[in-house]
């Protein structure tokens, strides 16, 4: 009889070709483990549409996507977040800001957690401004906004022609209405990604250079900015093999495996529910295909967070939240 595999091994069957150990060999010869903690952040992926089609996205978001949350999903969300009281509520994309419920979601949820964000790659909201960014600044949403280079042409290769303009004119508007100003409490933050099959630089240096820039050429502020290594699922993963960079980039990976990381990752205190309601550990789990504790259940059928010390489910695309500094 063939032995029984979960899907995380199958997973990884599928996408690690290096030769090298797994993810989960690399744990058990350092003696480690991960598992959750106490839930603290509910990250709600209300949508793969996106007016965006990026080479680095993990989700194959883009125009083409239709896949929606529904409003009863929305309100089954919106029950599970009320039974217990999440330090962060976190919406996400695709780009959230195409969902027509998106405000009346925000409205909902907001009693429910300390602490708001929404994630915007600028554009999208750009093209809400008169509205979405009132609402956002009255509900005190973190705004974290993916800003991929200080450089135009790169951006829009990246991304798209107008993009890098538009973007900076989303930033000078949300500055205008205090977001990323000193003590109005409205903080927006930027997200960095590589635009190639290499690691992220080091996140100090590269904000005091965005920070730099920024002010002097456009006259635009923020509070933070976090650089993030891609990772090797969805369409980055296709690129990344059509280019003939899979292996050499899943090796850069494998070598700068930090087990220090392992108690800040974000899937030991997250819950990450996809755009249908059903549960995984973080956003990279979703993309891949691999639910909450290896067990497909949906947000309706949940009465609580997963207790401290529930498995992970886990793929060798954690490899990226445990190079170099992390990603928490």
């Amino acid at each position: 009889m063939a032995p029984i595999t979960s899907k995380a091994d199958q997973f990884n069957n599928q996408i690690f070709s290096t030769g090298v150990s797994s993810f989960q060999q690399t744990l058990s010869e350092n003696n480690l483990r991960l598992e959750r903690d106490t839930a603290t952040t509910l990250q709600i992926n209300i949508g793969l549409k996106c007016n965006q089609f990026c080479t680095h996205c993990h989700l194959d978001a883009g125009p083409g996507r239709n896949e929606m949350m529904t409003p009863q999903t929305m309100d089954q969300v919106v029950d599970f977040a009320s039974q217990k009281s999440f330090e962060t509520i976190d919406i996400t994309g695709g780009a959230p800001e195409l969902h027509p419920e998106l405000t009346r979601f925000i409205e909902k949820l907001s009693p429910f957690a300390d602490r708001m964000i929404f994630r915007s790659n600028l554009t999208a909201l750009f093209q809400q401004a008169d509205t979405l960014m009132g609402v956002l600044k009255d509900h005190k949403n973190n705004i974290v906004a993916s800003f991929p280079s200080l450089n135009a042409a790169q951006a829009e290769s990246l991304r798209g022609q107008g993009v890098f303009q538009t973007s900076i004119n989303a930033l000078q508007r949300l500055n205008s209405i205090g977001y990323g100003m000193p003590d109005t409490g409205l903080e927006l933050d930027l997200v960095v990604n590589p635009s190639g099959a290499f690691l992220s630089p080091p996140q100090g240096s590269l904000e005091t250079r965005f920070k730099k820039v920024l002010d002097q050429k456009w006259d635009v502020g923020f509070n933070r900015l976090y650089s993030f290594a891609n990772t090797p699922i969805g369409r980055f993963r296709k690129w990344l093999i059509k280019t003939g960079n899979f292996d050499n980039y899943m090796q850069k990976l494998v070598q700068a495996f930090n087990p220090s990381t392992l108690d800040g990752l974000m899937c030991r205190t997250l819950i990450s529910v996809s755009w249908d309601g059903y549960l995984f550990d973080c956003d990279f789990n979703q993309a891949a295909g691999l639910y909450m504790g290896d067990r497909r259940q949906h947000i309706s059928e949940t009465p609580h967070p997963p207790a401290p010390g529930s498995p992970i489910a886990k793929g060798d695309h954690c490899y990226t939240c445990t190079a170099g500094t992390g990603f928490n």
